[in-house]
């Protein structure tokens, strides 16, 4: 069962990660990004930082989260400046809103992506997770 007064709770920041060019490439291509100089990341590269972020959030027992039943409802990023290239980056993230309507888990996360080395704000996402019901029919 989900566990609404986790709302306002902050997790605290991941490893540092090391933005790679091979990574870039990758990410560029899986999403059809244009080539490009390769230095910059596409604007939604912090989905790869983000989604591992929130896995101890939604991982956590006494949250009562079941990601197993998932669907993603929303997805925002705001950038402050781009990632790039050997940028080392950390993700904070915030349970923003969590809630049960007509029997979904719906929960509401804002991962803050930082410099790992100046704790300066690079990145902020945003994300809506909705756990559907279990079908009792």
């Amino acid at each position: 069962m989900l566990n609404p007064a986790y709302t306002g709770r902050t997790y605290p920041p991941t490893a540092p990660y090391e933005v790679g060019r091979e990574k870039v490439r990758e990410f560029a291509g899986a999403v059809g990004a244009p080539a490009g100089g390769g230095d910059v990341a596409p604007p939604t590269f912090p989905i790869v930082l983000s989604m591992h972020a929130e896995k101890q959030v939604v991982d956590d027992p006494d949250f009562g989260f079941d990601f197993s039943r998932v669907v993603h409802r929303d997805q925002r990023f705001e950038a402050r400046r781009p990632i790039r290239v050997g940028d080392r980056l950390t993700v904070a993230v915030e349970v923003v809103a969590a809630d049960t309507v007509d029997g979904n888990d719906v929960v509401t996360l804002r991962g803050y992506i930082r410099e790992a080395d100046g704790g300066a704000l690079v990145c902020t996402t945003t994300s809506t997770l909705v756990s559907r019901k279990e079908n009792t029919q």
